[in-house]
């Protein structure tokens, strides 16, 4: 599956990290590892769902030290390749079953191997140029990019 990129409706965040794809993979689809790197810090994850197969169920609820979170409904998966792609929407609850809100976006992590480890490549596709404009407003390439070092903090551990 390929996931052409569109500048006017989607962000892209592309790191090298110094692991191989099976940890990487391991990271991106087991809920204790998600729970570890998926909000940055001091934000968590908790209660993850992830069920790595198309039509699977994923959810990440998010806390913050406050006390104020934010729990979402259930998305779903799209694809599941180990060790090269996941494609995930909050358009769609699992099962493939239309979501109880409107969608704000696809997201993707591309895994390939490189001579330093992997390449990651990590997408969020809007359906309009306002949302994409809203997702970076909100801080996209500072909050994704965090979670994205974080991952590659953890994946070195493994």
């Amino acid at each position: 599956m390929d996931l052409p990129f569109d500048p006017e409706l989607d962000l892209e965040i592309n790191r090298v990290i110094a692991a191989s794809p099976a940890t990487i993979w391991r990271c991106l689809t087991e809920a204790a590892l998600i729970e570890q790197w998926f909000c940055p810090k001091p934000w968590q994850a908790h209660d993850v769902v992830m069920e790595p197969h198309p039509g699977g169920a994923f959810s990440t609820p998010m806390k913050g030290p406050d006390g104020a979170g934010f729990e979402g409904t259930p998305g779903c998966i799209l694809a599941a390749e180990p060790e090269r792609l996941l494609v995930f929407t909050d358009a769609l609850g699992p099962g493939l079953r239309p979501g109880a809100e409107a969608g704000f976006m696809t997201g993707s992590y591309a895994l390939a191997p490189v001579e330093a480890g992997t390449r990651l490549t990590a997408r969020a596709l809007h359906a309009a140029p306002e949302q994409r404009a809203r997702h970076e407003e909100m801080g996209f390439y500072t909050g994704w990019g965090t979670a994205v070092d974080q991952l590659a903090a953890l994946a070195s551990t493994l």
